[in-house]
C-alpha cells in the first residue's frame, strides 16, 4: 500500500488492516518520508532523472517484497499494489517503468496527474524522453491495472492539485484526468497491438478520499 502527499503511512495501514485480515494478507506500507523523500520529484516520480535507477524510490519495491518473504517464510511469487492520490502516481509509474516487478494486481487510485502512454509527449506527462523501454511499455499496457476514481473527484480548485500545460491536457481535475489516462493507454495497446490489461472503476459520491476508495479497491484486489 502506497501512502499519499501526507506520507501518513500509519494512517494508510489502519485503513488496510480490516481488509487484509479478511482477505489472510500480509499488509506492507512503507512510509517515504520528506525528509528522505523530499518532494514530488523524490516520491511520486522516483528520483527519475535525478538519480541512478538504484536510487529510484521505486527499486526500493522489489528488493522490500523480497525482505517480506524472507522474514515471514511466505513463498508468493507477486504481490498486489495499491496506491492514493501521490500513491496512485507512483504505483502506475513503477508498472511503466519497473518492467521487472512482480507485482500480480495493482490499483491506483484517484491520482491528481498521470504519465500517459504517450510516446510522442515529454516525460513526466508522457514517455517521450524516459527510462521506459519498448518492452516496459508493452508490459505496463498488459498489466492487470484498475484506474479506480472517484465519481465526485471533480474539484478543480482543489489546492493539491497540480495545474500545468501538461497535467491541464489531461483534464481540469482528477476523474477527467483518469479518463484520460486510461483512454490513451487503451489508444497505445490499439496501435501496439499488444493486449490492453487495464480496467477502469469509478466509485460513486466518493471524492478525493483514500477511506472512500479502499473498499472499492479490496474488492479488485482481493476478490
Amino acid at each position: 500500500v502506497m501512502h499519499g502527499q501526507s506520507r501518513d503511512g500509519r494512517g494508510y495501514r489502519d485503513s488496510w488492516i480490516s481488509a487484509a485480515r479478511r482477505a489472510g494478507a500480509i499488509l506492507v506500507v512503507p512510509e517515504f518520508t520528506d525528509a528522505l523523500y523530499p518532494g514530488t520529484d523524490a516520491y511520486n516520480l522516483g528520483n527519475v532523472g535525478h538519480e541512478p535507477e538504484a536510487r529510484w524510490s521505486y527499486s526500493t519495491i522489489e528488493p522490500l517484497f523480497d525482505y517480506v518473504r524472507a522474514v515471514t517464510g511466505n513463498r508468493t511469487s507477486g504481490y498486489l499494489m495499491y496506491g492514493h492520490s501521490a500513491g496512485a502516481q507512483f504505483v502506475h509509474r513503477l508498472l511503466m517503468l519497473v518492467p521487472q516487478n512482480r507485482v500480480t494486481r495493482a490499483v491506483a487510485a484517484n491520482a491528481g496527474w498521470y504519465t500517459a502512454a504517450e510516446t510522442a509527449v515529454g516525460f513526466p506527462y508522457g514517455l517521450l524522453n524516459s527510462p521506459a523501454t519498448g518492452v516496459g511499455i508493452r508490459r505496463a499496457l498488459g498489466a492487470p491495472l484498475t484506474v479506480l476514481l472517484g465519481g465526485a473527484d471533480l474539484d478543480p480548485n482543489d489546492p493539491e492539485l497540480r495545474h500545468t500545460a501538461g497535467a491541464d491536457r489531461q483534464g481540469m481535475y482528477r476523474l477527467a484526468r483518469g479518463q484520460f489516462f486510461f483512454t490513451t493507454g487503451a489508444s497505445a495497446a490499439g496501435q501496439l497491438q499488444v493486449p490492453f490489461g487495464w480496467s477502469m472503476r469509478i466509485v460513486p459520491d466518493v471524492a478525493h478520499s483514500n477511506s472512500g476508495m479502499v473498499p472499492a479497491a479490496a474488492q479488485v484486489l482481493f476478490g
